[in-house]
């Protein structure tokens, strides 16, 4: 195939009896990924996106990229696009409110040059829909919107809109990469467990007076978790966690009222901040799908699970998914196998589901015992930290699982 874009009055093309080995709904950051992952896989790969391009770029939004969703992208051939736009840090202080115990991590505890990185929307964005549209295997379809899906015993159909007609793509297997609200995920009704949150998030870019030198802070406050993100051009990206009315209080003040609330809470570590473009408010939630995959159908990224941002470990979960899908696929095709077939899938399921729902444990019990002026649970947590900051086995096993170096890795982050 060469196409790698179809446009509203192009058809895609048949193959073999299936018109793709498998169609991904969502041509965000995680489905993307996951397009990029299966460049050299054999396998014939139709990526949908609702939004046009533009649009899908706009957003606003910031993440931190760990250590191993760094490898990952290594592994891909795309990091070294991504990593001139992003910036970089080296140390992470973790605190309690005013406590005066700080844990610092730094590259020295793992022997790493970089603890991890923190990327805008754009830069992760831009660069993997550009490596797609090279991938000779990919075909790129945006605009389009999937309106129904038909799963059958050795293929499932797909109903696409395209400027107002409809199309039917046949294929063997189904990707839900479309989001915390996923309608694929919904269609086949698979219900899912969580709860949303007491919090909200206001998000919010600042550039400091002084320099961040490459530090991310995460400040734990009986309201909720505050971090610090460093960003390109000693900018910092705000992630301040807050109960429903006290964010929407907060995202209300003027600019000037703001910034002085948000100085009370950073510190005068850096100086003097300066407010840049809007800031925005979203509550926060832990959601996981009761399974990841049905025959022909499997869920990635939001699709499959949410949780709360502290620690930045949102993104980095759909990236692993991404890598982790890529390899059960590939193996399937390397053994001539049905890479639809539910044995194949739920490979990629007691994988994925079992270390994801570590992590949302993990970040679970980390808001609510932070989030909490009960003296007891005050006591515990700061000899904990006191702990961490005493015992370097203990600040090297916390600091690798931040970073997503304790799971099962995919092959892709080990062929650097």
């Amino acid at each position: 195939m060469t196409l790698t874009q179809i446009t509203p009055t192009q058809t895609p093309t048949q193959k073999r009896g299936y018109e793709y080995d498998l169609v991904i709904v969502g041509g965000g950051i995680i489905g993307l990924t996951l397009a990029a992952a299966l460049k050299d896989s054999g396998l014939s790969v139709l990526l949908i996106e609702a939004k046009v391009e533009s649009a899908a770029v706009a957003k606003g939004q910031a993440y931190a990229v760990h250590m191993l969703s760094a490898l990952i992208y290594q592994g891909i051939g795309i990091w070294e696009k991504i990593l001139p736009q992003i910036a970089t840090y080296r140390r992470v202080r973790l605190s309690d409110a005013d406590y005066p115990n700080v844990v610092e991590f730094a590259t020295t505890d793992i022997g790493t040059e970089d603890l991890g990185y923190v990327a805008e929307h754009q830069a992760l964005l831009q660069p993997l829909q550009e490596f797609v549209k090279e991938c000779p295997n990919v075909t790129y379809l945006c605009p389009a919107e999937v309106v129904n899906t038909q799963y059958q015993q050795n293929i499932v159909a797909v109903d696409i809109k395209i400027a107002g007609e409809l199309r039917t793509i046949r294929s063997k297997l189904l990707v839900a990469a479309d989001g915390a609200r996923s309608p694929i995920r919904e269609a086949a009704k698979i219900k899912t467990h969580g709860w949303k949150y007491w919090q909200s998030c206001i998000v919010a870019f600042v550039k400091p007076e002084k320099p961040h030198n490459d530090t991310a802070y995460e400040r734990f406050c009986s309201s909720g978790p505050f971090a610090i993100l460093p960003l390109p051009g000693n900018r910092c990206r705000i992630v301040w966690t807050a109960p429903h009315e006290e964010a929407k209080a907060l995202c209300a003040l003027d600019d000037e009222q703001f910034l002085e609330e948000l100085s009370r809470r950073y510190g005068d570590q850096m100086g003097k901040l300066e407010l840049l473009g809007s800031r925005f408010v979203f509550q926060v939630q832990l959601m996981q799908s009761s399974r990841y995959v049905l025959p022909r159908l499997a869920l990635i990224g939001d699709a499959a699970h949410n949780c709360h941002p502290v620690g930045g470990q949102g993104l980095n979960l759909g990236i692993r998914d991404a890598a982790a899908l890529a390899q059960i696929l590939q193996e399937a095709k390397a053994t001539n196998k049905d890479i639809g077939d539910i044995r194949i899938l739920k490979r990629y399921q007691s994988w994925r589901q079992r270390e994801n729902l570590t992590i949302l444990g993990f970040t679970d019990l980390l808001d609510r015992v932070f989030s909490n002026n009960f003296l007891p649970i005050v006591l515990v947590r700061r000899f904990g930290l006191l702990t961490m900051q005493k015992v370097p086995l203990l600040k090297i096993f916390a600091l690798k699982l931040m970073i997503g170096m304790k799971g099962r890795t995919p092959e892709l982050a080990r062929r650097i």
